[in-house]
């Protein structure tokens, strides 16, 4: 799942990047509005932290100008203000959320878990291709008979886009854009490493599906014929 987190509090937005992705989402971090609404008009997100209080434009500004271009990628507002006039604006102006600076970093991750399923209007906790389960709270794969095995940050997330895409063909680019963010400097040989390893751990459990490879184009996720 890929955020964007548009913070100018430098130390706040590292410390929010680390924990957003040691929770397994990919995350492009800006600090300023003008940044914050290039990026939302120029990428998919999944969803979007917005700082009310910004260089450039402010997060109120950006969300009313992504609303009026029919954006409706979920938003949540951060701000140290807490008076109910600011939280009324926010959410008159199409927010999703609002969370008041000081918070606890795992009332932040409720709150994003919230609004990305009330966009999906129901979001598992579990995907099932073929005999394979993936545990997105756990972060595992498991089979029956065949035990379990962990992901990684990375492997989960391509795992998690094959099977919800199961059978259709993912570009690798999209791949790596959705996943690893437009500021990454990874090549894109990266998702074929990353590939590899998935392939190991569903042999591991001794899954049913497998990722094919359409040489040029992408990868695809099937049960075996």
């Amino acid at each position: 799942m890929r955020l964007l987190l548009a913070e100018d509090e430098k130390e706040l937005s590292n410390a929010l990047v680390a924990v957003l992705k040691h929770n397994n989402y990919s995350v492009d971090a800006v600090y300023n509005g003008l940044d914050a609404y290039d990026y939302i008009i120029g990428a998919e997100y999944d969803g979007i932290i917005l700082d009310i209080m910004m260089p450039g434009l402010d997060g109120v500004t950006v969300l009313k100008r992504i609303r009026e271009k029919c954006i409706e990628t979920p938003v949540l507002l951060l701000t140290a203000k807490s008076q109910v006039e600011d939280r009324i604006t926010g959410l008159d102006s199409g927010a999703d959320d609002y969370l008041t600076k000081p918070f606890a970093m795992g009332e932040l991750l409720a709150r994003i878990r919230a609004m990305t399923r009330r966009r999906a209007e129901y979001s598992p906790n579990s995907l099932t291709v073929g005999n394979l389960t993936l545990d997105r709270e756990r972060f595992v794969i498991s089979t029956p008979g065949g035990g379990e095995q962990r992901l990684g940050n990375k492997e989960f997330q391509v795992l998690e886009m094959l099977m919800i895409n199961r059978n259709i063909l993912i570009s690798t680019e999209k791949l790596m854009e959705k996943i690893w963010g437009f500021d990454s400097e990874a090549e894109i040989s990266v998702v074929w490493v990353y590939i590899s390893y998935i392939r190991r751990k569903l042999a591991a459990v001794d899954a049913d599906v497998e990722i094919k490879a359409t040489r040029g184009l992408g990868y695809t996720l099937e049960v075996k014929a």
